[in-house]
């Protein structure tokens, strides 16, 4: 069973001292669905949320999370820190969502450092 990384959106953990291992990132790109493109198509014109596309993108920053995640496992990480997400267009139809942090290892005693 895959261990159980913690992610954090702030810079320190507190009460935890670190070691920086280094950038982790995983990306997605994601292009739209001709079916959900229709349906929020209709949306649009008479207004309210488009569901099919939010749903698009949270299973878009699923994969890249986990993508990332996968990189901060394979350097033996005990967290990630700093975590951000980004989105930006491609091409027409298609956009990119990009999450990144800092990957750290707990340190155990003074020496460690």
């Amino acid at each position: 069973m895959a261990k159980l990384i913690p992610i954090y959106n702030t810079e320190h953990i507190p009460g935890q001292d670190y070691k920086l291992l280094g950038l982790v990132k995983g990306s997605m790109i994601q292009s739209k669905h001709l079916g959900r493109d229709i349906g929020n198509l209709l949306k649009s014109v008479v207004g309210g949320e488009l569901r099919g596309y939010g749903e698009m993108l949270n299973e878009a920053r699923a994969m890249a999370t986990k993508r990332m995640m996968m990189e901060a496992e394979a350097l033996n990480a005990d967290a990630v820190v700093n975590l951000r997400y980004t989105t930006s267009t491609v091409m027409q139809g298609a956009a990119e969502i990009l999450v990144y942090g800092t990957a750290v290892k707990f340190l155990t005693s003074s020496g460690d450092k």
